[in-house]
């Protein structure tokens, strides 16, 4: 964990806009889906982030008890697959919720299951998958930037072999 560093385009510390609740929000740097009207163009470039440690990532998490949850955003977190498996899987031992946001369908995450992108999944809780579509683009959508993309349960789709749409309420 020590050595494991992600190239961070920046941190939101307290977002109530990136999942329910109190979040703390990772904004990877690097993207490959480029979507045309992106909210975060920025990101899109790789290697001109910030890197950070696991533990320097963990150290600011824990500043604010309020956080319950950690949102993987960008940029594309599944573009730093590894690192953010790393990350993810010791937020999880300490209780946190983990909400990633991709560009890759839910489908294309699981065909691989030696891919460091499926050791990330394992790792999510809430999956918000599929490009941002500008034509699709809606304001009234809860967490999400157009109508095409998901929120996924993981738990439930990898159990089942399949996406599962969350139905929990505090998501849609």
């Amino acid at each position: 964990m020590e050595n494991t560093s992600l190239n961070i385009a920046g941190f939101n510390k307290n977002s109530i806009t990136d999942g329910p609740g109190f979040r703390f929000v990772i904004f990877a740097q690097g993207c490959v889906h480029n979507c045309k009207g992106c909210h975060n163009p920025e990101t899109h470039p790789f290697g001109t982030g910030t890197d950070y440690t696991v533990a320097e990532i963990i150290a600011m998490i824990k500043k604010n008890p309020m956080i319950k949850g950690v949102t993987l955003s960008g940029g594309d977190p599944f573009c730093q697959p590894k690192e953010f498996a790393v990350l993810s899987a010791e937020l999880k031992k300490l209780g946190y919720e983990i909400c990633a946001f991709t560009g890759y369908l839910y489908e294309a995450l699981v065909k691989d299951t030696a891919d460091d992108k499926y050791k990330l999944l394992q790792q999510v809780d809430i999956l918000i998958d599929g490009p941002f579509i500008e034509s699709e683009k809606s304001m009234d959508l809860k967490f999400k930037g157009s109508r095409n993309q998901r929120t996924i349960d993981v738990a439930k789709s990898l159990e089942k072999g399949q996406a599962v749409i969350s139905d929990s309420p505090r998501w849609v």
